[in-house]
């Protein structure tokens, strides 16, 4: 599944056009690496986000986008979350 629709399907962010804006700025990594907003997101896969305060690092438990649909809970564990001062970009 493309790395701005699991964004947008988890909530992680409101829209996919705002998911896209925050990949090409750099503020999401899968597995430590700088990625498009067209890469796979896959189960296992380590992602990294960071909001406007805070940096969130999550582990996707699910990357199947039917069932995504259907459940909006379940599909990720937060491993850490940082907060980070709004003047200094993390990336």
């Amino acid at each position: 599944m493309r790395l701005d629709k699991f964004l947008k399907l988890t909530r992680l962010c409101k829209r996919r056009t705002s998911a896209q804006e925050m990949i090409e700025v750099g503020a999401v990594r899968i597995n430590g690496k700088p990625c498009k907003p067209s890469s796979d997101v896959q189960t296992g896969s380590i992602i990294e986000i960071a909001y406007v305060a805070r940096i969130l690092k999550i582990e996707v438990t699910c990357a199947d986008e039917t069932l995504l649909k259907r459940a909006s809970t379940g599909h990720y564990r937060v491993i850490e979350e940082i907060n980070a001062d709004p003047d200094v970009r993390p990336w």
